[in-house]
């Protein structure tokens, strides 16, 4: 049985799945707690260390959405993964924007559970990492605050789409494969669906463009994107 020193927290009413989920991980070698609701979550959060939350959204009371954009405001940078029967692109994308750093479909694989954890814990070490601010063209991105900013505006970026703006710009003139983006910004290294990327570039392209910024990045179609200084 692999041994880790991860604790990781599981929000789930249902008291069957709870317990499966809780056995599962831990035969995996994690430290697990776990929380019947959002309220109890949120308070364990706050005062207790976990590296990672496995969050149902279908939760009484505050639901997981509500839960992870309270986290987010915050400024608690926990990794969420967001569990959910709802097998659509629109509700993992709003799970996404509330701050979730991933999406798992009920049912799921325990393998896939450990493996998206895993994933999770990495993100960091694969993140790219710089301590210098970019300065290209308008735009300039302070790493290490995490801020992007139009000469003096600051651009109102989520964490993801900062993550995925960090990712391009500091390969610029690289072409990143869906599957490279997914590696980077949210730290997966096996197959998933990449659709999601080309949702958050949209978002992201809105806002540049709304900041009065040429097109900075660009489709390479059948291949990925390129963010292209001009």
């Amino acid at each position: 049985m692999p041994m880790h020193s991860d604790r990781v927290l599981v929000v789930e009413d249902d008291d069957a799945v709870r317990d499966a989920i809780r056995s599962g991980l831990a035969m995996n070698g994690y430290d697990v707690a776990v929380a019947p609701d959002g309220e109890t979550a949120v308070e364990s959060i706050v005062s207790k260390l976990y590296d990672v939350v496995v969050l149902d959204v279908g939760l009484p009371g505050i639901s997981g959405i509500e839960v992870c954009q309270h986290l987010r405001r915050q400024e608690i940078d926990i990794p969420i993964l967001i569990l959910s029967a709802r097998d659509q692109v629109g509700d993992r994308v709003a799970g996404l924007q509330a701050g979730a750093d991933d999406y798992l479909v009920k049912p799921f694989d325990l393998s896939e559970l450990v493996a998206r954890i895993g994933a999770l814990l990495r993100r960091s070490v694969l993140r790219p990492t710089t301590t210098a601010v970019l300065r290209l063209g308008d735009l300039r991105i302070d790493a290490d605050r995490r801020s992007a900013f139009v000469g003096d505006d600051l651009l109102d970026l989520t964490r993801r789409e900062f993550d995925l703006l960090l990712a391009l710009a500091t390969n610029p003139g690289v072409v990143l494969s869906r599957l490279r983006l997914l590696e980077l910004v949210w730290g997966y290294d096996f197959e998933v669906d990449t659709n999601v990327v080309d949702v958050f570039v949209g978002y992201l392209r809105r806002k540049l463009n709304a900041a009065g910024l040429p097109p900075l990045i660009a489709t390479v179609r059948g291949v990925g994107f390129v963010f292209e200084v001009r």
